[in-house]
């Protein structure tokens, strides 16, 4: 009779302790995803942070489509920062 007893209290004893650390380890992965810190790589948000005009500008004058002199007006204007004449 006192080994089931025993075995009782062990299971008693565990199953919180168990619950407790799985608790924990889900907090964790829910502050970690909604701070945003990581992607799904594992590497730090950045390209989420850009606007989506400035990504599409960005890849136009990457393939060429607009010069250096366009993409800075441009950018400026998507900015809201006054451009230089020209």
């Amino acid at each position: 009779m006192m080994y089931c007893n025993g075995m009782l209290m062990m299971a008693f004893m565990t199953i919180p302790a168990i619950l407790l650390i799985v608790t924990v380890l889900l907090g964790l992965v829910w502050l970690v995803r909604s701070t945003g810190v990581l992607t799904a790589r594992g590497r730090p948000d950045t390209v989420s942070q850009t606007p989506e005009a400035e990504l599409l500008l960005r890849r136009r004058y990457a393939a060429g489509e607009i010069d250096d002199e366009e993409y800075q007006r441009r950018l400026a204007a998507l900015r809201g920062q006054p451009s230089a004449p020209t």
